[in-house]
């Protein structure tokens, strides 16, 4: 026996009634539901709050699974679903945007959110921080998708507190490598549970076959005597070979503007010539050292690891615009691993990371926006920003403009009666609406503007 169709209501006003059920018509049959329309007394949708919805709402068909408002109504959704007795979602801010919008309720591609890639935090400069600071930046590493965090050390005298900082790490499940050159705190390290050393040449190796003797398990990253010279990594390999020595390679990127895009070329030639050797790569010395914010780089090496085998990156969040990449780097190895294995496009696929502009914008149009002002009848404001401008409007007035200020002066001079809070609640709106337009985002009123995985909810307090 086949399952029953979920059944979904979709409410609407007058004016769009026509269109959402040609739309719902085609799209119903494809993805699997049975659809019902709610067409409530009020022409433009847009003017709908979930207050009023749920005093409006007309005898519903029984076993509904999910009732869909339009994206512009504005209120808590819980006002609805108590009335209609189902869960309540707002559907996209155009309704020809339905068939993605049911893409993405399905959810991603079953086999998305996998991923190959290691990512090491680095705490930067841990000698000069107390243990409860570590403990705490490596919690923050670890929430945002660390897999092992790396203790930074500085050069100069040993750093008496290693051991205990790495039993510390260990104790609370963390896995640790140190990052030194320093023999005695590299030993102190490994005594303590350390499993990684950053980085071993040529100044070091000796040391290598003695931390291997106490530690089996233990392994190092080979680097070159110099960025340019891999020789001085094929050299260095070797000898880790003979010893026995688990190994991992670091070519080293380097920062643009000093030779950046020679170094890509030099992990292509590690991987040439070291087909099945473990690589990494620091990726700190580019989202640190590049005036840009970090995710768009993030993704873009996260491809680059993806596409030639690099199975771990080293990064940190020193520099402020740097300071969520951990998160970033999470989310795109993600991204990019589904995107190399499907041979799809890494679109569309994770709209946690598009942060400062949103995929898509939405407008309401200067028809409706005239329609809105003409049906009007209360004095609550409506707030859109769109095509350039802000429009503000209500049952008596309806102005539009660029600056917030002239715009607000203009309300308050048609407006006399306009008290203290609400001005203070139109001022905090007209703000996002102008960032809204001077980045290319959407704002829809009493909503928090989108900023990826960043996005702080907003409770409405209309």
């Amino acid at each position: 026996m086949t399952a029953p169709a979920s059944r979904l209501l979709f409410v609407t006003g007058k004016l769009a009634e026509p269109s959402l059920r040609r739309e719902l018509a085609e799209l119903a049959p494809k993805v699997g539901f049975e659809a019902h329309v709610a067409v409530l007394p009020i022409t433009v949708a847009a003017l709908m709050t979930t207050n009023w919805v749920a005093r409006h709402l007309p005898a519903l068909p029984e076993q509904l699974e999910r009732v869909i408002l339009p994206g512009f109504c504005r209120g808590e959704l819980e006002e609805v679903s108590n009335a209609a007795g189902a869960p309540t979602v707002r559907g996209p801010l155009d309704l020809r945007d339905l068939p993605e919008f049911f893409g993405k309720q399905s959810g991603p591609p079953r086999e998305y959110g996998k991923f190959d890639i290691e990512i090491l935090a680095e705490v930067n400069h841990a000698p000069t921080k107390s243990l409860d600071a570590i403990l705490a930046e490596a919690r923050h590493y670890h929430a945002s998708g660390a897999d092992v965090i790396d203790l930074g050390c500085d050069p100069g005298p040993t750093w008496p507190g290693v051991g205990d900082t790495v039993r510390a790490l260990r104790a609370e499940g963390f896995r640790v490598s140190i990052d030194s050159f320093n023999p005695d705190e590299v030993a102190s390290a490994l005594a303590a549970g350390a499993e990684l050393v950053l980085s071993v040449n040529s100044s070091n190796l000796e040391h290598t076959q003695q931390w291997h003797a106490l530690h089996p398990n233990v392994e190092v990253v080979a680097i070159p005597d110099s960025p340019t010279d891999l020789d001085s990594l094929t050299r260095t390999v070797n000898i880790l070979r003979d010893l026995g020595v688990k190994h991992r390679l670091d070519p080293i990127l380097e920062p643009i503007g000093f030779g950046f895009s020679a170094s890509l070329g030099r992990f292509i030639e590690t991987r040439r010539r070291f087909p099945e050797s473990e690589l990494m790569m620091g990726i700190g010395n580019l989202t640190e050292l590049t005036d840009s914010d970090s995710a768009g780089l993030n993704v873009l090496l996260a491809g680059f690891c993806q596409e030639i085998g690099v199975r771990s990156v080293l990064t940190t969040e020193v520099i402020n615009w740097a300071r969520s990449a951990v998160k970033e780097f999470d989310l795109a190895r993600r991204l990019v691993f589904h995107a190399v294995r499907q041979k799809v496009l890494p679109k569309r696929l994770e709209p946690n990371l598009v942060m400062l502009r949103d995929p898509k914008l939405y407008e309401q149009g200067e028809v409706t926006l005239r329609e809105l002002a003409e049906r009007i009848t209360d004095r609550n404001y409506r707030i859109f920003a769109e095509r350039g401008e802000l429009h503000v409007l209500n049952g008596s007035v309806y102005l539009r403009g660029t600056d917030p200020f002239e715009l607000f002066a203009r309300l308050a001079e048609a407006d006399p009666k306009l008290d203290v809070s609400h001005a203070f609640y139109l001022g905090y709106e007209f703000a996002k609406a102008i960032t809204a337009l001077t980045l290319g985002k959407n704002y829809t009123q009493d909503q928090a503007l989108r900023w990826g995985f960043l996005t702080v909810p907003e409770k409405s307090h209309r």
